[in-house]
């Protein structure tokens, strides 16, 4: 169903202002790439349609909205393309952000709360690499692309929803073969931007001390090149001291390390040709790009496992009428590349740490789930639903049971414990809940845990309503910043201590000791109860002769 609603809708739950019946509707998907709807109306709907409004689709993934952009209109139709409301993201500015050391997620996170204005998006990543990304003027979505090409994955959109995923698609074991399902297949190979050596030249004309990177994959016929690379993110400010003096040696070492990793990046992507196959066939088992299709013409002398990098879907008619597939498309995350050796480069740079949180708990998941769905089985039980590992039922040990108070979990059987639940009123009682990303207003509870070696270095993070960063808690220890660049730091090692902005110690708690460097105290000091030292001043007609500190007794005035 296509639906029309209001430029501000963020809920598509009703039928919106309008029920359109158009006389064509084709949504178009691409990995990392382009997202619309191409729409045909009747002139009946002419006033309707005005730049800004959102029309939803129904799509494979889900109804999604689209906004309305350019549109022309005839004496008997209007047409338009409307865009995913993904790309509302291009109108929301990031002025300067700094993403330090942070795994995508928290990237995804830290850029969407810098947003000017606020950004309506919420955003998830489960890619586990860590990287640094200084985002300077400008917009989510460049930032979205510039997070894609340091920490991999591809863009998952859904509404309001952004996600990047190390992953996408499933294997629904769909086979594509010449004379059966396939209507029409062309192949195209694009040899243009191979590069096997490449000459990197970086800002200010900088050259790596080793001149070349060169990649893993070699031809019979050598393919070199040269490409300047921008390097934004390093700046001059970064590396002067407090008297604005550049150190010049740690400058140019910080651009030749960006250079050599963005080199090393463009040649792993680009050490492979693009090919890419377009397709006319109706895979009704496809399900989303990244899809796995099994391809067979014995007359192109075309047999291999792909993925859909693209597709086409009719709305009216609910159906697919185009998918192409291949290596990923140089779209907006510049990856290219064969997909096996793009998958092994993200999982080569992801830490053990995250291996452990996101890859084998997943897995694990994942193996419990599918391994028994051909041993689970489902009973109505009068005014309950069971969920059993086998029957009779009296005879099961894991059950889910669904009744009107909601959902509950046991391991010992169907009178057994339900320990674990999720009751009709909203409330979760779990007890293990691993999660990607949450969201909450608050949380309570009686230990909060962080860290530890599953789940590698706990951190928290503090900021202010400006979306500083004004303190953090982490293994070693709690630190709180203040507005010159000073901090306060109080951990086991070090005790309680402060710090000017160049890492100076400027006092601290040594035993039952405080020291300090240096001390402004304006009114009094009172010493063990027994002395107190104030300022005085002496006057002699009127003109002050004398000004200093005295002793007085303590409790006097």
């Amino acid at each position: 169903m296509i639906r029309l609603f209001d430029v501000t809708d963020k809920s598509y739950t009703t039928n919106g202002d309008i029920v359109l019946q158009p006389y064509k509707a084709v949504v178009r998907k691409e990995d990392n790439g382009d997202y619309y709807l191409d729409l045909e109306l009747g002139i009946e709907n002419a006033a309707d349609i005005t730049a800004g409004r959102i029309i939803t689709a129904n799509t494979p993934q889900g109804d999604q909205a689209f906004r309305v952009g350019n549109y022309e209109k005839t004496k008997s139709r209007v047409k338009l393309r409307a865009n995913h409301v993904f790309y509302d993201a291009e109108n929301y500015l990031i002025e300067d952000s700094y993403v330090v050391n942070k795994n995508c997620n928290d990237a995804l996170d830290h850029l969407n709360n810098a947003t000017e204005p606020t950004s309506p998006f919420t955003v998830l990543s489960d890619v586990g690499t860590v990287n640094s990304f200084r985002c300077v003027r400008k917009s989510l979505a460049e930032a979205l692309k510039t997070v894609i090409e340091r920490w991999g994955g591809h863009l998952v959109r859904d509404n309001w929803q952004i996600e990047v995923r190390a992953s996408i698609g499933s294997d629904n074991g769909v086979v594509v073969r010449y004379a059966k399902n396939m209507k029409d297949i062309s192949a195209e190979a694009d040899w243009s931007d191979v590069v096997t050596k490449l000459l990197p030249v970086g800002k200010n004309g900088v050259l790596l001390p080793e001149v070349y990177v060169t990649s893993d994959k070699q031809y019979d016929i050598p393919f070199t090149r040269t490409v300047s690379f921008e390097q934004y993110d390093i700046l001059e400010e970064d590396y002067q001291d407090q008297n604005g003096e550049l150190d010049e040696a740690a400058y140019e070492q910080a651009l030749i390390d960006d250079l050599r990793t963005q080199a090393q990046a463009y040649v792993d992507v680009n050490s492979y040709p693009r090919v890419n196959y377009t397709l006319s066939a109706n895979l009704e088992r496809i399900t989303d790009v990244g899809d796995t299709v099994q391809v067979i013409d014995e007359r192109l002398g075309i047999s291999l496992m792909t993925n859909v990098i693209a597709f086409e879907f009719d709305c009216i008619l609910e159906k697919y009428t185009l998918v192409e597939f291949g290596n990923f498309k140089q779209t907006l995350s510049g990856l290219m590349g064969e997909i096996t050796a793009t998958t092994e480069q993200i999982v080569a740079q992801q830490t053990d740490a995250v291996k452990v949180t996101l890859g084998e708990e997943l897995q694990t998941a994942t193996d419990k789930i599918m391994g028994v769905l051909g041993n689970s089985y489902v009973i109505y039980d009068g005014n309950q639903i069971l969920v059993v590992d086998t029957l009779p039922k009296e005879n099961a040990n894991n059950v889910i049971r669904i009744n009107a108070a909601g959902i509950g979990f046991s391991q010992t059987g169907i009178n057994g414990v339900f320990n674990s639940a999720w009751t009709i009123d909203g409330t979760l009682d779990m007890q293990q809940i691993n999660v990607i990303n949450l969201t909450a207003s608050l949380i309570k509870g009686g230990t909060l845990k962080l860290g530890s070696d599953n789940n590698a270095s706990g951190l928290l993070e503090l900021y202010d309503e400006e979306n500083n960063l004004v303190g953090q808690m982490d293994k070693d220890g709690l630190k709180m910043f203040g507005t010159d660049g000073s901090y306060v730091l109080m951990n086991n090692t070090v005790g309680f201590a402060g710090y000017d902005r160049n890492d100076n110690q400027i006092y601290w708690v040594s035993a039952d000791e405080f020291h300090m460097k240096k001390s402004v105290i304006e009114e009094e000091v009172i010493i063990c109860s027994r002395v107190k030292i104030i300022p005085i001043s002496v006057y002699s007609g009127g003109i002050l002769i004398n000004d200093g500190i005295g002793l007085v007794p303590w409790g006097s005035n």
